[in-house]
């Protein structure tokens, strides 16, 4: 209930805060300024008065919620357009601090848009609201930039150099130690193409070779003897009468 009323008391806020403003933005291509100057004092009043805690209150709400907040304001701004208006708000209060004085608007038209500029004073430094409208007068973006002597931004220009260049000796650095390594590679690969080499030998030499075996020659005589006791058995007669005689082969004569 509290959030409800906290809402509608910023709904007010936006509403008050265009008490004036009359006529809607024109659909011609000209431009309004001063209709225009009066949606960006909106914007700066309305988050000029609004916490931290107001604005993440804005940021959570849904796109439907915030179109209807928006549309009863009289703003023309869209809910994804509003929601980056905020975080452009938070991150220049972070920048330049609270923001006050506004000084004199600037128009600059382009072909489809219009950019406004307004100067104002920060609590640390001073800056410019560039505010950025659509061909139909429909607020875009707010970009807070703020202004930096010459003696920061050389600053800032000398830390973005060393931290460059600290990044660029890191990777060399790096770079240069893998490419070191690259020396052990061929000890690695040598040692992984050996170790199958050594087991193959060890289980060659542990194989011992099979016997061979060796059939002992036979006499002449004992085949003979063998063959006959075989001729006996089969006639059924005594093999006492058989007399073993070898037999030489008779050089043949050759007659002229």
């Amino acid at each position: 209930m509290k959030k409800k009323f906290s809402l509608l008391g910023l709904v007010l806020i936006l509403v008050l805060s265009l008490v004036g403003c009359g006529s809607k933005a024109s659909e011609e291509a000209e431009y309004d300024q001063a209709t225009m100057e009066q949606y960006a004092d909106t914007i700066v009043t309305s988050f000029s008065n609004m916490s931290e805690e107001n604005l993440d209150q804005f940021a959570d709400m849904s796109d439907l919620e915030l179109n209807l907040t928006l549309m009863q304001s009289g703003l023309p701004i869209e809910a994804d357009d509003f929601k980056s208006m905020i975080d452009a708000w938070k991150a220049g209060l972070d920048e330049c601090g609270t923001i006050s004085d506004l000084g004199d608007y600037e128009l600059t038209v382009k072909s489809s848009s219009a950019t406004l500029t307004v100067p104002f004073k920060g609590e640390t430094r001073d800056g410019d609201l560039e505010f950025t409208f659509d061909e139909k007068m429909n607020m875009d973006s707010i970009t807070v930039n703020g202004h930096y002597g010459m003696a920061e931004i050389l600053k800032k220009a000398g830390l973005n150099t060393v931290l460059g260049m600290g990044t660029v000796f890191v990777v060399l650095i790096f770079i240069s130690f893998i490419i070191s390594l690259f020396k052990f590679i061929p000890a690695i690969q040598n040692k992984f193409s050996k170790k199958p080499q050594t087991e193959t030998k060890k289980e060659a030499s542990a194989a011992a070779p099979a016997p061979v075996e060796v059939v002992p020659a036979t006499d002449d005589s004992e085949l003979i003897a063998v063959i006959s006791a075989a001729i006996a058995a089969s006639e059924g007669t005594s093999t006492d009468g058989f007399v073993v005689r070898s037999i030489k082969r008779r050089k043949s004569n050759k007659w002229s």
